[in-house]
């Protein structure tokens, strides 16, 4: 890594910087406001590009540069400004989606909305799509010239959300409805505005409608997972009654099975969505952060944006939050009965166990007196056959003479040493084989 000058001058303050230092310090001004004349029309997009998408794009978006003998945008930049001709594209990548904005000078006798953002498109089939469209906005940046820009004669007075910026320099209305052509139009009211204030006013009601719509994108997710989850709790209940009556091994074992298969679908629906409500709630944070830097005031009797959202858009986040917590619960208790069935099955294994260590003493004595029985069968046996033998060798010492005494009587009191003799042999080997196994 090469040193970088940072304090003083000359070889002595040169120092090496960390690797994520540029990076780090140039985030903050990684998406600058940008001046914005008045009039103005702004067309903005926002695609999903989540995934391999993101590279896709960001090589269109170069092409399409370099086709124009225009710069690219740098190698791991997140934003881009490039002009064409009287039209000026804002590149932005982030996490999941991209956004293109197009911002073009208006006529200042413009009606709003007029011509169409349609026929205004154009510009943006220079590059092929990112991504599955998410966000189209029209913007319309006009001074301030009652009644051609109230908005109640612009906009579905039903959902109409009109505000004032914190010093009353603009106003700001939408009904957030898409349009016939799709776009959702917003009508930017300058009455004493800087470029300046009004470029980054414009970014900040951009941003509100952009995360907005991502925010709701966890509503769809809930309500896919919604029906299973009661399902699953419908389940758990009927398990743990079962529970409460079920006695032998094979109810707990199937009961067992039955609570870490939901346990199993429930974890998958909870990994599956748990991206998407995060970042729900991170969306939502934005929402609520731009808000809060505009600094909302009301216009005469009619909702603020902040009103008109937390009236709409709060029950729908809600809901995620709330199938999120029932997703946690249902976890907590499918895991605390699966450890009490688990508990109460390994129990009635152990006292099986017990029943089957009982009866195998039993047999073990039973044949330790077998043994002893065989045993003692197996010495008398023995001794009859060495007996037998030691009466054929007396015998025939008798015959020849060789002995005086009578061999009935000597074979009679070979007997009792003959049966102790291998008494004490079998009684030998069978310490020794015992001692071995110990």
């Amino acid at each position: 890594m090469s040193p970088e000058v940072l304090i003083g001058e000359g070889d002595a303050a040169r120092l090496v910087p960390h690797p994520l230092r540029a990076a780090i310090l140039g985030e903050v001004h990684a998406r600058p406001f940008t001046p914005l004349s008045v009039p103005s029309r702004i067309l903005h997009f926002a695609f999903d590009t989540s995934g391999p998408l993101a590279q896709a794009d960001r090589a269109n978006l170069v092409k399409l540069c370099e086709s124009r003998g225009l710069p690219p945008p740098p190698s791991g930049e997140k934003h881009h400004r490039a002009p064409f001709g009287t039209t000026v594209l804002r590149w932005e990548q982030h996490s999941e989606f991209t956004t293109y904005t197009w911002e073009m000078l208006s006529d200042p006798a413009a009606v709003p909305f007029h011509p169409d953002a349609a026929s205004l498109a154009s510009p943006m089939r220079l590059v092929a799509q990112p991504g599955p469209l998410l966000v189209a906005v029209d913007l319309h940046l006009l001074a301030e010239d009652p009644p051609r820009t109230a908005p109640e004669r612009l906009f579905d007075n039903a959902s109409l959300a009109v505000a004032e910026n914190s010093d009353g320099a603009a106003v700001y209305a939408t009904d957030f409805q898409p349009g016939p052509t799709g776009f959702v139009r917003i009508l930017v009211a300058e009455r004493n505005l800087s470029a300046e204030r009004a470029g980054a006013l414009v970014q900040r009601v951009i941003e509100l409608e952009t995360y907005r719509t991502l925010a709701l994108l966890g509503l769809p997710e809930a309500q896919r997972l919604a029906p299973s989850i009661a399902t699953a709790e419908r389940r758990l209940v009927e398990v743990t009654e079962q529970m409460r009556r079920a006695g032998d091994l094979a109810s707990n074992h199937r009961l067992l099975d039955e609570l870490t298969a939901l346990a199993a679908e429930v974890e998958a629906g909870a990994a599956a969505s748990v991206f998407r409500f995060g970042a729900s709630r991170a969306y939502e944070e934005i929402v609520q952060q731009r808000l809060q830097t505009i600094g909302e005031r009301k216009v005469g009797g009619l909702p603020t944006w902040s009103s008109f959202l937390a009236r709409r858009m709060k029950p729908a986040l809600r809901t995620c939050v709330t199938i999120e917590a029932r997703q946690s619960g249902l976890s907590l208790k499918l895991a605390r009965a699966a450890n009490l069935l688990r508990t109460r099955v390994d129990v009635e294994l152990e006292q099986q166990n017990q029943e089957l260590l009982k009866s195998m003493n039993a047999r073990t004595r039973l044949q330790l007196r077998l043994q002893a029985t065989v045993e003692g069968l197996s010495v008398a046996a023995i001794t009859y056959y060495v007996v037998g033998l030691f009466g054929y060798l007396v015998k025939a010492a008798y015959d020849s003479g060789r002995l005086a005494v009578e061999p009935s009587i000597a074979t009679a009191a070979f007997v009792p040493v003959a049966a102790l003799a291998i008494w004490w042999t079998v009684r030998s080997i069978r310490k020794r084989n015992v001692a071995g196994e110990d």
